[in-house]
């Protein structure tokens, strides 16, 4: 016959692990609420950067910035001047720079999603036409990480088409 002493240790062990089990299902339950919430504040994020890009004045300054023409630098700079003077194509291009800078410091510190940054903007088209402009600019004024994170952004989202494309192969 089995002892009151062994059934209450059995009740006891099996309370134990009924703790251990509902105290993991909580902690997992709080993990995955406070991932959601970050990716709604990820998506919040972009999407107020999404809005911002889309004002008018915004707009404006991205035709303007697309239909800039100039083959490199030493073009840019006999065609609009330096690209640190004052003008309207350097307004243009210092907005869509910090632009994106701004948005490759928040894929740096992981603070966005790259499937949604590749969704909402289209990164390569401003990085090949700011490319020549910001390499030249990089050596005429001794800068070697200017418009580093807008570069690290394209280089980012070309890696992950990339995958992508791989995947669908």
């Amino acid at each position: 016959m089995v002892e009151l002493q062994t059934i209450s240790i059995a009740i006891a062990s099996a309370s134990v692990v009924a703790g251990v089990i509902y105290y993991s299902l909580q902690v997992r339950h709080q993990n995955l609420q406070i991932q959601q919430q970050n990716k709604m504040r990820q998506t919040d994020l972009l999407m107020r950067l999404h809005l911002a890009f889309s004002t008018r004045e915004t707009v404006d300054a991205c035709l303007k910035y697309l239909s800039t023409e100039y083959k490199d630098y030493d073009d840019f700079v006999k065609k609009y001047g330096s690209p640190m003077a004052e003008g309207q194509v350097q307004s243009v291009f210092a907005i869509m720079g910090m632009f994106f800078e701004g948005i490759g410091v928040l894929l740096k510190n992981r603070l966005v999603d790259l499937n949604l940054v590749i969704e909402l903007f289209t990164v390569d088209m401003f990085w090949l036409k700011m490319k020549p402009l910001a390499e030249g600019m990089r050596k005429q004024f001794n800068e070697p990480r200017l418009y580093e994170r807008f570069e690290y952004l394209y280089n980012e989202t070309k890696k992950r088409e990339q995958e992508l494309q791989q995947s669908k192969a």
